[in-house]
């Protein structure tokens, strides 16, 4: 979606700086960063990811196939609280793992065997942390079958496809608001990213450690 898009390069919760580099907390080089959490702060564009999630939700998914949304910790917490407000519908939170104390949950909030889950998440890039929601949802006795997300770590042009193809191995559907290939167009278009700058960061996303190298 354009307008969601735009907001991510506005608001500066994607930068693209192939010549200074970020430091990942792995200690990986990268010519990217991704924060889509700094999208809560503005009003405007919060709501219109919640109008995005919520267009989903009713016109893809149906309304009647859902119970209960559901966030991921911790960045997905704040946008499907926002989400079920929106569609009136009771919200969970889900953790990678049990706590380690207390009631050793996963999750906190009611949820119900037998009940169906929109998980809702800021950034999905390889889907594993997804994978881990998923067995905590369905651990309580819940099914999870469709997943949202603000940003999504796919592009035709590099050939990342990984989220996508290894959430639907595992029966779920992912909607995104947009990706790698959107936003560089975007940047392109708007003349904020050169075509040798996207050359680098589509290296990157092929090949992390071999563009770090390089």
């Amino acid at each position: 979606m354009d307008s969601i898009t735009r907001a991510l390069v506005e608001t500066k919760s994607v930068l693209v700086s192939p010549e200074r580099p970020f430091t990942l907390a792995s200690g990986r080089l990268s010519p990217v960063y991704v924060d889509c959490r700094r999208l809560i702060s503005f009003p405007k564009i919060r709501s219109a990811i919640t109008k995005a999630f919520a267009e989903i939700a009713t016109h893809k998914i149906g309304l009647k196939s859902l119970d209960v949304i559901a966030g991921g910790e911790t960045a997905g917490i704040a946008y499907a609280a926002l989400l079920a407000a929106e569609l009136d519908l009771p919200m969970i939170y889900v953790r990678k793992k049990p706590k380690g104390y207390g009631r050793t949950s996963q999750i906190e909030g009611i949820l119900g065997s037998g009940q169906r889950v929109l998980l809702i998440e800021d950034l999905v890039t390889d889907g594993g942390s997804k994978l881990a929601f998923k067995e905590g949802i369905e651990a309580a006795g819940a099914v999870v079958e469709h997943c949202c997300t603000v940003f999504e770590y796919f592009s035709k042009s590099a050939g990342l496809n990984e989220a996508k193809r290894k959430l639907g191995e595992a029966g779920i559907e992912l909607y995104s608001l947009s990706n790698w290939d959107e936003l560089l167009q975007f940047m392109i278009s708007e003349g904020s990213l050169t075509a040798q700058q996207q050359e680098q960061v589509l290296s990157f996303l092929k090949n992390p450690d071999g563009w770090q190298k390089s």
